[in-house]
């Protein structure tokens, strides 16, 4: 069975990816299986210098999920390549780096820097950063700021660029249409949604940055409508993340119309999890004679 997905000019050898902050650099998780099982690994968001990520508490589990303030916590760019990229590329997992600057100049020269790197074919924008020099607004939430950046990156970027969605906006859709006007081979849908918790014996809010971003099966439902309607609208490959736990919802995602899946909460769960994905598609595709994964993109839109 010919699993393959194609996402602008890179192909991967299945659509079960992990998402990025998520399973550090690979390290982690290649204690468990084997990590070139996977269509790609997306890394921990990186910046251009290493940053120590917000101060604790950082991260609390809610009914059905969990939120998290992190911080963008890496360990820059320099040492990514330096001491990373070298382990990733010898396991043969397609890298696919996340790039999480505080300034268009910062993305930019990302872009530039990873573009020109080899073993990276491609590389994905998180627009969910705040923009520093934009009051703190993040890049995803003011569509005239997003087309801006998403323009200068796609200019330095060599290969394949994805933007991954910020949900906390009216109308996801116009900024994946943005996004594909810009030059994007591809959206991820989607981030975080925020949350908050209160404290109720501080009687403050339990995240020193108040807003945390809420991830697992808690917003599954939501995930699936975004990629959904995007779908509808935008002809642009999706990479569908939110809440996925159990193999049919994997399934669930690509026939709502994602090309790919990233597995998120699921491995802090279970860090196995995205290996067995690409087994248990493997049967499911043998069992309903399914030849090529295009067949199940998009199929809830038949």
């Amino acid at each position: 069975m010919n699993t393959t997905v194609r996402i602008g000019s890179l192909e991967l050898k299945n659509p079960i990816t992990v998402a990025s902050g998520t399973a550090g650099y690979g390290e982690e998780l290649s204690g468990y299986f084997d990590i070139s099982k996977i269509g790609a690994l997306f890394t921990k968001g990186l910046s251009l210098k290493p940053r120590a990520g917000n101060k604790g508490p950082r991260i609390i589990e809610t009914p059905s999920g969990m939120m998290n303030s992190i911080g963008l916590e890496n360990v820059g760019i320099e040492v990514f390549l330096d001491d990373k990229l070298p382990f990733l590329l010898e396991k043969g997992v397609e890298v696919i780096p996340n790039i999480a600057g505080h300034s268009e100049e910062e993305n930019v020269e990302l872009a530039r820097i990873l573009s020109n790197t080899g073993g990276i074919n491609a590389v994905e924008l998180n627009v969910s950063c705040p923009n520093v020099k934009e009051g703190g607004m993040a890049f995803g939430q003011d569509l005239k700021i997003f087309t801006r950046l998403v323009e200068k990156v796609r200019k330095e970027t060599k290969g394949v660029l994805i933007i991954k969605l910020s949900p906390n906006v009216t109308d996801v859709t116009a900024f994946a249409a943005a996004a594909k006007s810009c030059g994007a081979d591809a959206v991820s849908a989607v981030n975080t949604f925020l949350g908050m918790k209160i404290d109720i014996g501080t009687r403050r809010p339990h995240f020193k940055n108040r807003v945390a971003g809420l991830s697992g099966p808690a917003i599954r439902p939501m995930a699936i409508r975004i990629v959904y309607q995007v779908f509808e609208k935008v002809e642009i490959p999706i990479i569908g993340i939110g809440g996925i736990m159990e193999f049919e919802d994997v399934l669930e995602f690509m026939m709502a119309g994602a090309t790919a899946i990233q597995v998120g909460t699921g491995n802090l769960v279970d860090p196995c999890m995205s290996g067995r994905f690409v087994d248990l598609l493997q049967e499911y595709c043998e069992k309903e004679k399914i030849d090529t994964m295009a067949s199940l993109v998009g199929a809830a839109h038949a």
